[in-house]
């Protein structure tokens, strides 16, 4: 059987992406997401372009128990997972720490941080009787420096930094490579959802600059993937020409 990918949050900006761009590579794909339709639409095609099979998992990452059913019971040669990417994570409101919404924090939490520890402890044990495979973190810049209205995003971010850093620890027995990838600004639907439908607000967050996008990331992915055996690339801060940090941009 071919490599097989797993990814996360799959209907949608960098996880579709890296479904296409691992299935021109030739990988069978796990690919997870809420959107059953959106899902069943790339995955045909996917299939179709690249004749590839691609295994359909229609769950919430937030959902433990449902999460654990909808994968424990992949047939056995779908468990042989060699890359895991943790895509799935959101943003919620842009508001001081006094006036936040504890429903966002609530999802924001649930999300990016234990929906990922949710998938990975599946999936790492999965990997861990074949001494090898390679975790992708989705993290942000956001998870290296704090920016103001950004208070539980980038503590949700700081905690994939974190973890990341942990889970190099934990699996380096196991023959287990861990990457995580930072961006900065990519324009997917990451500031609609922020924003809550509001593709007003959205647009104007990439008013003016050019910002990343999505394939950007999944080409740095597949990078950090086809590294030789013996190299792991640990962490990358992936930033559009026009932004130097987290706040400070170059609109022209």
């Amino acid at each position: 059987m071919s490599k097989i990918a797993l990814i996360t949050g799959a209907t949608s900006g960098i996880g579709e992406a890296c479904a296409h761009t691992f299935a021109q590579q030739g990988y069978n794909l796990i690919l997870l997401a809420r959107r059953e339709d959106r899902l069943a639409k790339i995955a045909h095609h996917l299939e179709d372009k690249y004749a590839i099979t691609i295994n359909q998992v229609i769950a919430d990452v937030r959902d433990k128990e449902n999460l654990s059913a909808t994968l424990e019971v992949l047939p056995e040669e779908w468990k042989k997972v060699d890359i895991l990417i943790n895509n799935a994570g959101l943003s919620q409101g842009l508001d001081p720490l006094d006036k936040g919404d504890t429903n966002d924090w609530d999802t924001m939490i649930d999300t990016n941080v234990k929906g990922l520890l949710y998938v990975t402890k599946i999936v790492s044990n999965w990997m861990i009787p074949n001494h090898s495979g390679h975790i992708i973190n989705i993290g942000s810049i956001a998870g290296k420096e704090v920016y103001p209205n950004g208070n539980v995003y980038c503590a949700s971010k700081h905690a994939v930094d974190a973890l990341s850093k942990a889970m190099r620890i934990d699996f380096l027995p196991h023959g287990i490579k861990v990457t995580e990838i930072n961006p900065g600004m990519v324009e997917t639907e990451f500031s609609v959802v922020r924003f809550k439908g509001d593709e007003d607000r959205a647009k104007k967050v990439y008013e003016n600059l050019e910002p990343l996008i999505a394939d950007d990331i999944a080409d740095a992915i597949w990078y950090a993937v086809s590294r030789p055996k013996h190299v792991n690339i640990n962490d990358m801060l992936i930033m559009p020409t026009v932004q130097a940090t987290a706040t400070i941009i170059n609109r022209g």
